[in-house]
């Protein structure tokens, strides 16, 4: 008699980085793959080997990020990592959930000495806040948030991080695409 479990299908897990799409209407519209909610203390990073959520640390300040954060798949920085994104949105988005969100512009910011950008966007299907079609629309406060945040979630870790201005969506646009380009270039053979 044979003790083994019955047979059981193989399921195949889509890496969000490598599987997913941007989406078709790039760099306009892009597929946003969430790994940290708004609200959270716990740094989330998607796992490269096996395309998994993994807790990479617990920000030591007392700060929250104040915004969804993810990435934009099938991109890859300087850094050798995707693209990142934050996601304005009404609220705080469950880690996996791809959103579908229009780019209204990017924060520049360096982190170890290295161009680390976050593309800014909103939430496509959030009426709260799908209204806002460009940077300079965003609420008055959310602008400092973003940068106070960014500014402050490394200090107990003593690391220096830059934050400059951002840009508006012209300059999100053309990150985007050459982010796209770079993904393409390294990984398409």
């Amino acid at each position: 008699m044979d003790d083994r479990p019955p047979s059981q299908p193989i399921l195949q897990v889509l890496h969000p980085w490598h599987g997913l799409s941007p989406g078709n209407k790039c760099p306009q519209i892009v597929h946003g793959f969430i790994e940290i909610p708004k609200g959270s203390r716990a740094k989330y990073e998607v796992d490269k080997p096996t395309g998994l959520l993994r807790l990479d640390r617990v920000i030591r300040s007392s700060v929250q990020y104040p915004i969804n954060y993810g990435f934009i798949p099938q991109s890859l920085c300087g850094d050798g990592d995707p693209l990142d994104i934050l996601i304005l949105c009404s609220v705080d988005v469950t880690p996996g959930c791809i959103i579908e969100a229009r780019v209204i512009g990017v924060m520049h910011m360096e982190d170890k000495q290295e161009q680390d950008d976050k593309i800014i966007a909103v939430a496509l299907h959030d009426e709260s806040v799908n209204y806002i079609t460009n940077i300079t629309e965003l609420p008055p406060n959310t602008e400092k948030e973003i940068i106070q945040f960014f500014r402050e979630y490394k200090i107990l870790e003593n690391r220096a991080v830059e934050v400059h201005a951002f840009q508006g969506k012209n300059e999100a646009y053309q990150i985007i695409t050459d982010c796209m380009q770079a993904y393409k270039k390294q990984y398409s053979a």
